[in-house]
């Protein structure tokens, strides 16, 4: 048994006959709290309310004793004012951090057992219901945290460790027609094709105002195709900024293009596979 739960809770536990519920607690990336529980009637614990009418069904807890990331999968109906598809589509949910746990929902002063803690995972929605992914705290020792050496530049356009100043190479537009939620044309733009290829837009007007995109092509025809739809359909009219993009090579990008070859992060002179192949 658990020795981080009260002893009240444990004789609960080991009384044979139990009452009780399931909660979770998730905490959004812009501070939102959500609380849901999968008891039939609203359950109000350590000050907040959780809701039966965010009702979901949780997936059996798969652990293992490889130091795998523990994974369990929470399915529910968008029926909470808290659970939109909007916010799902625009990434609100996305690595939002996690509690789930178990309560006595007769006798709530006996606290609770944490079953697990984590972020999210994959999340997705459908018409109606949607679907997350909980990892939990054993998913940050599968990253790799050590650098490794490659010919590119590891840093990210604009970070610390680049150094270039991104408001010089933004630029503002507005669209002049939309072929899909994906791809749309500014005329105005003149810039040489994949200027902004790999650069990201932010829209400053229309329904995925504030919400960013990477770019996945752009021509000098001010033709910009984007690597995903956005969630919410584009419009002429709909005002942006975007940024020039960097494909991290050392020569054609951090000379030719930004001038910042002192702060390229990569490794462009490492000998590639060819030189197991002797002189040329």
């Amino acid at each position: 048994m658990r020795t981080d739960i009260s002893v009240a809770l444990k004789a609960h536990y080991a009384s044979g006959s139990t009452t009780l519920a399931r909660c979770w607690k998730a905490t959004l990336t812009n501070g939102t709290v959500v609380t849901a529980t999968a008891h039939d009637r609203d359950i109000v614990f350590d000050g907040r309310t959780y809701l039966s009418t965010a009702a979901y069904t949780p997936s059996d807890v798969e652990s293992g004793s490889d130091l795998s990331p523990d994974n369990l999968e929470l399915e529910g109906f968008l029926a909470s004012p808290h659970i939109v598809a909007s916010d799902v589509q625009t990434g609100l949910w996305d690595y939002a951090a996690i509690e789930f746990f178990e309560v006595n929902y007769r006798d709530l002063t006996m606290g609770r057992n944490l079953i697990r803690a984590g972020t999210l995972g994959e999340v997705s929605t459908g018409l109606a219901s949607f679907r997350a992914e909980l990892r939990g705290v054993m998913q940050a020792y599968s990253r790799r945290i050590v650098r490794l050496t490659q010919a590119t530049c590891d840093a990210d356009l604009g970070d610390a460790r680049c150094k270039i100043v991104l408001a010089t190479w933004t630029v503002t537009g507005t669209i002049d027609s939309v072929t899909s939620n994906r791809q749309f044309t500014d005329a105005a733009r003149t810039e040489a094709t994949d200027w902004f290829t790999g650069g990201k837009i932010t829209f400053t007007s229309g329904l995925n105002n504030g919400l960013s995109m990477e770019v996945k092509e752009s021509t000098s025809a001010g033709v910009i195709k984007l690597h995903e739809l956005m969630p919410f359909d584009i419009a002429a009219g709909d005002t942006y900024s975007m940024y020039a993009g960097c494909a991290k090579r050392f020569t054609e990008d951090c000379i030719g293009k930004f001038s910042n070859g002192v702060n390229f992060r990569g490794f462009p002179h490492l000998p590639g596979s060819r030189v197991y192949a002797g002189p040329q």
